[in-house]
């Protein structure tokens, strides 16, 4: 994609889309509160707030591969960074962990060995979860790798203390997500029944 796209994107947000949101855009100026931490994968097929149809200001998105949240204190970086701010500073009230169909990060994990030249991918691929392997993985088997792995996210979030202090406080409500690119639905974790529902409209 030549970036003359991405400046004319600019251009006609200028022109068109600013002036119809322009108080939104000055009142966000002067600060934000969001109303939750996305964290979700850096997949290009994936938008937060198109998906959840939010405006500027209402998410605090967090993108990684695999919608990875590393083990505190494991890897101290740019994603334990965000949740602490975005969860200690910010104070939101939910955080959200999404993951999603057709997952590379999944089909990564089954076949490390083919990552070998991306030390960093590579490294960060121990924190998804996979405990069983398939030569030719079915979707069905990989749908069930990346609800596991949202599970395993959203236990690692809590060993975070910012996490475990909201929890605590009973302020700060955690929840899993799969988003399914095809249909364009999206299915719930219950931890009561231990699998993943599509919700009530």
């Amino acid at each position: 994609m030549p970036v003359d796209k991405l400046l004319g994107g600019i251009s006609r947000f200028q022109k068109h889309v600013y002036p119809k949101h322009q108080d939104l855009f000055e009142k966000l100026a002067m600060g934000q509160r969001p109303e939750a931490l996305f964290i979700t994968c850096a997949d290009s097929r994936i938008d937060p707030c198109l998906l959840t149809q939010t405006k500027p200001g209402e998410l605090f998105i967090c993108r990684v591969i695999g919608n990875v949240v590393p083990p505190y204190p494991d890897a101290i970086g740019g994603v334990s960074a965000t949740i602490e701010y975005a969860v200690g500073v910010l104070r939101v009230p939910e955080v959200i962990v999404c993951g999603h169909t057709d997952c590379g990060v999944m089909r990564g994990a089954l076949n490390p060995e083919a990552l070998k030249a991306y030390p960093n991918v590579t490294a960060w691929l121990r924190y998804a979860k996979v405990d069983h392997r398939e030569p030719e993985p079915s979707p069905e088997f990989l749908l069930a790798l990346t609800e596991d792995n949202v599970v395993a996210q959203l236990k690692n979030l809590t060993s975070h203390p910012t996490v475990a202090d909201r929890l605590q406080q009973g302020d700060l409500a955690l929840h899993g997500w799969v988003y399914h690119i095809g249909p364009g639905t999206v299915t719930i974790y219950n931890e009561a029944s231990g699998s993943f529902e599509t919700p009530l409209r």
